[in-house]
């Protein structure tokens, strides 16, 4: 199986204070196709040639499991956003407000937990059980998916993903960030 970049879902250039085209350029169509890239080339030969994208992130380490999972990761990062947010989704808001007490306690924690996630890696919303979430900050290409967790929302804190724009204002990138985050998607991912 040859895999390849995806499509965004929107027009990156809707951005109006977000990040800026040149930085979904270099992140999507250099980072982001690097990753498929080198993993295209990992799995030539191997065990891994026709197995699924979350398969081998599933099941692979190393230089494999790296590239593999920062794509699977970099797609999930872009499907969570969108230029137009709409309303949060009642089932996930009643999740949040169940898990942290509120839906404005969630966002203070991922953004506290994003901002100080320390050096490169994520910030995630997993769903750790029926009706429970959790907030985990990983580092690198690592995702909690892989100790059996569902993802539901992550942001990308590799400098990549925003220093053209905000430099080393991290929090600011943030804040962006959860301004633009498509619920319905979060909530599509829910079990």
């Amino acid at each position: 199986m040859t895999f390849s970049l995806p499509q965004l879902k929107y027009d990156p250039t809707t951005f109006r204070d977000f990040v800026s085209p040149q930085t979904f350029a270099c992140h999507h169509e250099k980072h982001h196709a690097a990753y498929i890239s080198n993993t295209n080339q990992l799995i030539k030969g191997s065990d891994y040639e026709n197995k699924s994208l979350l398969e081998i992130v599933m099941t692979s380490s190393g230089p494999l499991f790296n590239n593999a999972a920062q794509a699977w990761n970099h797609e999930f990062y872009f499907n969570c956003l969108t230029p137009q947010p709409s309303a949060m989704p009642a089932q996930l808001k009643g999740l949040l407000e169940a898990n942290f007490g509120s839906v404005d306690a969630f966002m203070e924690k991922f953004s506290a937990a994003a901002v100080n996630n320390f050096g490169s890696g994520w910030t995630w919303l997993m769903q750790t059980g029926p009706n429970k979430l959790k907030i985990f900050s990983t580092s690198n290409a690592a995702n909690p998916m892989v100790d059996g967790f569902n993802p539901v929302l992550t942001v990308d804190v590799w400098e990549h993903a925003y220093y053209l724009d905000f430099q080393n204002r991290r929090a600011d990138y943030v804040k962006a960030f959860l301004a633009h985050v498509d619920w319905d998607f979060v909530t599509s991912c829910l079990k």
